[in-house]
């Protein structure tokens, strides 16, 4: 066996199951993964775990396709039925700036960056997915 294929054997049963997600509970298991990802890696393209995160979220984003099917709706509509849901007003979403900021968000004034939506991602315990 060569040195690359016993690198993969020694690694694989730790990485494997966030890429083989078959149910609620390994679901739960990779979006926790993946947010801890988001917390270490950020939107850092040269951070040598961007790949896993980019690579995980495309998994969980299939899975959710499948499993979970998203009503078609923009981010900032997820936002709105998000907050209602949740009884939040702007100001009780510091993450994404002030609540004028906020506001202009969800009056289609202002996009979300990519760094709301991991924030949102985060708040919220979904996949940023939910707000592109």
């Amino acid at each position: 066996m060569n040195i690359i294929a016993e690198d993969f054997q020694t690694h694989w049963h730790v990485v494997q199951p966030l890429f083989l997600i078959r149910n609620e509970e390994e679901y739960d298991k990779a979006v926790t993964v993946l947010n801890e990802l988001i917390d270490e890696v950020g939107t850092n393209e040269k951070h040598p775990l961007y790949g896993l995160l980019d690579t995980l979220g495309t998994v969980i984003h299939a899975y959710e396709d499948k499993h979970h099917p998203i009503p078609e709706c923009s981010g900032v509509e997820m936002l709105h039925f998000l907050m209602e849901e949740h009884q939040l007003k702007p100001s009780d979403l510091p993450e994404l700036g002030t609540p004028d900021t906020v506001s202009e968000i969800l009056e289609g004034e202002r996009d979300l960056t990519v760094k709301h939506i991991q924030a949102l991602a985060v708040r919220f315990q979904v996949a940023p997915a939910v707000f592109v």
